[in-house]
């Protein structure tokens, strides 16, 4: 049984790619920290896809929690290992720096860089061992270029991609590939509130993106296929950004 994981997973981008990844034949582990209706809703559109999943539910910015969590599951399953890790968990709480609160700061910076560290060491130790692994995490436009009245997810993204550079180094020869995906405008709840009409007009392709559309970068990402890409950060955001 070949296993990922996918943070975030009840709904936008990563039940896109749960249900990518059910396609590709694996065991999709959708983890979720609180909206448990849609992350079974997840599970059953795995299962129409064919496929076979889980629920993990653990607080991504709470270290303990997750550590414990992915060891128990892993202790759970002995004769196998979760291969493919997609960082995707986020949130969003703009506002411009100088009326930003301290907690929307610290809440954006845990669940969107501290998560990486959290869920990412505790599984990181099998993919060395079996010297197979692949790991990509859902980074943003934002964390290239940065974008106003996001400081905080900004600087989430940005380190995220940063970091990305930096494991993908010190893995690489073990057989684990590590590459970050930066979406651009996608239709998912993390939008909610944008004016769609008004973006759009400054995307060459003039639309939004699709979940679906990353979620097809992410499979090719997590396959064999991609063994020689490691370290890279790519853009999907319709020509908005390269």
């Amino acid at each position: 049984m070949k296993c990922a994981l996918v943070t975030g997973g009840s709904r936008g981008i990563g039940r896109a790619v749960c249900v990518r990844l059910a396609n590709m034949g694996y065991h999709v582990i959708v983890n979720c920290l609180s909206n448990e209706t849609e992350a079974r809703r997840t599970l059953e559109m795995i299962a129409q896809a064919g496929g076979t999943g889980e629920l993990l539910k653990f607080d991504v910015s709470d270290n303990s929690a997750a550590v414990s969590a992915i060891e128990s599951w892993q202790e759970a399953h002995p004769d196998t290992y979760i291969e493919v890790l997609v960082n995707n968990a986020g949130i969003r709480k703009d506002s411009l720096l100088l009326w930003m609160e301290q907690e929307d700061w610290s809440k954006v910076l845990g669940t969107g860089l501290d998560a990486f560290y959290n869920v990412t060491r505790p599984i990181l130790r099998p993919m060395l061992v079996k010297k197979y692994g692949r790991i990509i995490n859902i980074a943003s436009l934002s964390g290239l270029k940065g974008l106003p009245g996001q400081c905080n997810y900004s600087a989430a993204k940005g380190g995220l991609i940063a970091a990305t550079k930096a494991l993908a180094q010190e893995v690489g020869r073990k057989g684990v590939t590590v590459n970050a995906v930066a979406p651009g405008f996608v239709r998912t709840d993390m939008v909610e509130g944008l004016d769609e009409a008004e973006l759009k007009k400054t995307i060459p392709m003039n639309r939004f993106g699709e979940p679906e559309e990353v979620a097809a970068l992410v499979g090719f990402l997590a396959s064999a296929e991609a063994s020689y890409i490691t370290g890279e950060c790519i853009s999907i955001n319709g020509g908005l950004y390269s």
